[in-house]
């Protein structure tokens, strides 16, 4: 009796626990938004831990930005992004260690005190090393309206 009690215990307590696992579908989606909330506040540090060493971002002119040059760009206290969020999110996952994140994306805020609107898609390769996802690559594409 108590064996069996003990085992039920057990099995409601793993239960419960699966009841709160996130899909790595979920668990990207929330690190994106965290990310994208983090960029919004200008918060160095957690936007700098969602990015691989290697990360690299290519504009919608075709420009080229390594992690540094991108940390700067958003952090220029020039530029002020607005509140965002994203459209059609969509994650593809390709093995274990590698998913991209796309989605539409209508951004407004401004660049030293001039208004600024736009409205682009992205995709964002994540790559997943030593148990945490990083983004390692950011592309965006303007969207005609």
């Amino acid at each position: 009796m108590k064996i069996r009690i003990t085992m039920i215990a057990v099995a409601l307590a793993l239960g419960a626990v699966s009841a709160f696992a996130v899909s790595p579908s979920e668990e990207l989606a929330r690190q994106a938004d965290a990310w994208d909330k983090a960029i919004v506040r200008k918060d160095r540090a957690a936007i700098a831990e969602n990015m691989a060493e290697e990360f690299r971002q290519i504009s919608a002119r075709g420009d080229v930005a390594g992690k540094a040059a991108f940390l700067d760009a958003i952090m220029s206290p020039k530029l002020v992004i607005n509140p965002y969020g994203v459209e059609d999110m969509d994650i593809r996952f390709y093995g274990e260690d590698v998913a991209l994140v796309s989605g539409r994306t209508r951004m407004t805020g401004s660049y030293d005190g001039k208004a600024f609107g736009s409205y682009y898609r992205y995709i964002d390769v994540y790559v997943r090393k030593e148990g945490k996802w990083r983004v390692a690559s950011v592309q965006i594409t303007p969207v005609q309206e």
